[in-house]
């Protein structure tokens, strides 16, 4: 399967073969190489851009990661998902090392230790699920060797969906396993009301010295404005835990998961949402340095 951004409803095979299929998602249909870098560096080229005009204090690119990819690119062609994540992480590898080489963050989108419970593998038992996650993690990681931790940040969440997520797995499961990735930073989802009681679980997990977390502070499903207040509190719960300058405010996940995706919040309430996001940030900030 070839890399190929353009056509993301494309089937892609081997010597650039490509397959209709209609509205069905691209599927894998040969070995798996990296293929045409045209659009990841058309991508690199237009961030660039974008941030050297507004010049942010830091600047991330999204990649999938390859645990996530066996969800959206099915297999038909390995019969081995263990061979068939080995192959993906070979084949990103291209891209993670092209977007810190470009001198922006990493931020590495990995559903599949979260979501992917109770989608994908939802007729496995916890333990059966966990060694997959083991296994993605092991993935992931061989992808970035050559890639400092702290260039990087790896996003977990149970699907941006606004659904009643009576059967997500708990993050005080798949911590642990979370951990054990290489990137420094950890996105999860800390403000949807299924999740964003879990700053009590994490307050009994064992959390490397070296790791920062970037709960999520703001729904990225309701059009709820959540008052500043509320931000700087879910903030100082998790400063509390590993300490003033080991957390940043997140939002729970992006408010448009693909290109042509239909929003579920109004474009208005969203920047409300970050409007409220940076002033319960600031609240949070006075709070800590005052302690």
């Amino acid at each position: 399967m070839e890399r190929q951004r353009a056509l993301p409803w494309r089937s892609i095979g081997t010597k650039g073969r490509q397959f209709n299929t209609g509205d069905s998602l691209p599927i894998c249909v040969g070995p798996i190489s990296y293929g045409d870098k045209g659009p990841l560096e058309l991508d690199l080229k237009n961030f660039d851009q974008a941030t050297t005009a507004s010049k942010p204090n830091d600047a991330f690119l999204n990649a999938a990661s390859p645990g996530v990819l066996t969800k959206f690119v099915p297999d038909s062609f390995y019969g081995d998902e263990d061979k068939y994540v080995a192959d993906l992480a070979d084949a990103m590898k291209v891209e993670y090392e092209a977007i810190h080489n470009a001198g922006f963050l990493l931020q590495i989108d990995c559903p599949d230790l979260a979501s992917a419970r109770h989608n994908q593998y939802q007729t496995l038992s916890d333990a059966e699920f966990l060694r997959i996650a083991d296994r993605n993690v092991e993935a992931l990681n061989h992808a970035t060797a050559n890639i400092p931790p702290e260039a990087m940040r790896m996003h977990i969440c149970w699907g941006n969906y606004e659904g009643p997520h009576t059967h997500d797995v708990a993050l005080a499961t798949v911590i642990e396993v979370c951990m054990k990735a290489r990137p420094q930073a950890l996105l999860f989802e800390g403000a949807n009301p299924r999740h964003a009681h879990e700053w009590e679980d994490l307050s009994e997990a064992k959390i490397p010295d070296d790791k920062i977390l970037i709960p999520g502070v703001i729904d990225s499903t309701t059009n709820f404005v959540e008052h500043p207040r509320l931000v700087a509190q879910r903030i100082c719960k998790y400063a509390e835990i590993v300490g003033r300058d080991r957390v940043i405010a997140g939002s729970d996940c992006g408010f448009s998961t693909m290109a042509g995706s239909v929003l579920q919040v109004a474009l208005s309430v969203v920047w409300a949402k970050f409007d409220s996001l940076v002033e319960g940030a600031a609240i949070a900030t006075d709070r800590l340095w005052s302690q």
